[in-house]
């Protein structure tokens, strides 16, 4: 290994994977799984931190072993077409269509909405500050400065010290004991979790990510795909540890609350009510100006990525025309509410998710199959036919015919993973293709010409 590389500078990248994964949005999908699972928390928990840590931190080691400079080249194994159009959608998806509007709804949750005890008012307060938050976005996404990083670097070290004075209180004086579990939490638990760590957004934005390490990572002067593949395994260790403890921790706190708080909403008004429980008004404050300055930075990072993305795509729109557009766009999705945001993003993560995790091990499977662009596009067909259906069902459109055939042809598909099967024939399918296809021009070649 290179000597440039000590174990410091591991210990800085693998916090670093830890800050990028661990956003202020994703504080809030730990607390209400706990809510919602209650006595089966630590069953759901589990399958939460699959796709909640595993699948992040394997997508960034696939993106290291790839090789690649960036997510759309990845993708374009599969088909030029096909990695233009998935980056295109994760783009939407970490942007204007979801995590960007997120930023402004949590910050709402959390930072404004505990004061307000008139529900009545907090539409109009919602859309007062959405506008505001918005503006200042939009205003430092124009004029990327390093204040930004300034913010982020001072205020990770205060927030991680307060949550985690937070889970260390709830764990040594939990609010209740764990109650019954809601409906959808009684059976297949685990499978339930996995669907929820969906919503982190992780696996999807672990692609982007992977480029922040690899730079960073190579700035010190390792060269060599054995030596990254060494140092970001350490580095990933190091995450998934950190990242496993914060959200178990926050699931309990969560399952131990519904006691005395009941079930509520959402995980941003679980954080507010346990801050309040334990540190009473104060404390409300200091969590809600720590979420909103945090949710601020991470919109500033989504905007200006995304705004760079767009406008290479369409050049004759000007960078900040497109950061103008995107926050107005998000002004306005983050007004439905986060409750609401969260039911109506679901679908669409249900369709996607599965072909973002089959790219996953594709990409490690590569050298196997030597690259065969059939074998990736037989296993992301039918793994996206499958997954189509998963989102209709999620978003309450369900085709009993489809249905029906598919529970019975597909192991796991009434927990969200009846795609997993498909995926691996049609790569099979498609090695078998690719083989067949080379022998029969090999064959076509070879066949003697006839004398004229």
């Amino acid at each position: 290994m290179s000597k440039s590389v000590s174990s410091s500078f591991i210990i800085i990248i693998g916090s670093m994977l830890f800050a990028l994964f661990f956003g202020a949005g994703n504080l809030i999908f730990p607390p209400m799984l706990g809510q919602m699972a209650g006595k089966n928390v630590w069953i759901a928990n589990a399958g939460f931190l699959v796709t909640g840590v595993g699948l992040p931190l394997l997508a960034v080691t696939a993106f290291v072993f790839s090789g690649k400079s960036n997510l759309q080249t990845l993708a374009s194994r599969v088909h030029p077409v096909f990695g233009l159009v998935f980056t295109t959608i994760l783009y939407l998806a970490i942007g204007p269509l979801y995590a960007i509007p997120r930023t402004g709804s949590v910050s709402f949750e959390i930072g404004v909405k505990p004061f307000f005890s008139n529900n009545a008012d907090h539409p109009v307060a919602l859309f007062v500050f959405t506008i505001l938050f918005f503006a200042v976005a939009c205003l430092l996404s124009l004029n990327p400065t390093k204040i930004i990083d300034v913010i982020g670097k001072f205020l990770t070290p205060i927030k991680l010290t307060f949550i985690g004075l937070l889970v260390i209180v709830a764990i040594i004086h939990p609010i209740g004991k764990f109650q019954e579990p809601a409906e959808g939490y009684t059976s297949n638990v685990f499978f339930k979790g996995f669907q929820e760590g969906y919503l982190t957004l992780d696996a999807l934005v672990a692609f982007i990510f992977g480029i922040i390490i690899v730079n960073a990572i190579k700035d010190r002067g390792v060269t060599t795909k054995k030596e990254l593949m060494i140092i970001c395994a350490k580095a990933i260790a190091i995450a998934v540890i950190l990242l496993a403890f914060i959200y178990t921790s926050l699931s309990y706190m969560g399952a131990s609350s519904v006691e005395k708080l009941g079930v509520l909403g959402n995980g941003a008004e679980v954080l507010a009510k346990v801050s309040s429980y334990y540190f009473g008004s104060y404390g409300s404050i200091l969590l809600g100006l720590m979420i909103t300055v945090a949710c601020l930075t991470t919109s500033v990072g989504l905007i200006t990525s995304c705004s760079s993305f767009f406008h290479g795509l369409f050049p004759k729109i000007s960078y900040k025309r497109v950061a103008l557009m995107l926050s107005i766009f998000s002004t306005l999705v983050a007004n439905i509410g986060l409750t609401q945001l969260i039911k109506v993003s679901t679908p669409v993560l249900m369709a996607i998710y599965p072909i973002a995790i089959s790219l996953i091990f594709l990409t490690f499977l590569h050298p196997v199959f030597k690259g065969k662009s059939e074998v990736y596009q037989g296993s992301l067909i039918l793994t996206f036919i499958i997954s189509l259906f998963d989102g209709l069902n999620a978003a309450g459109i369900k085709i009993n015919v489809i249905n029906d055939f598919f529970t019975h042809l597909l192991p796991l598909y009434n927990v969200g993973l009846g795609w997993l099967i498909p995926s691996v024939l049609g790569g099979v399918a498609g090695y078998i293709f690719a083989k067949l296809r080379g022998r029969k021009i090999i064959l076509v070649l070879m066949k003697p010409k006839k004398n004229k």
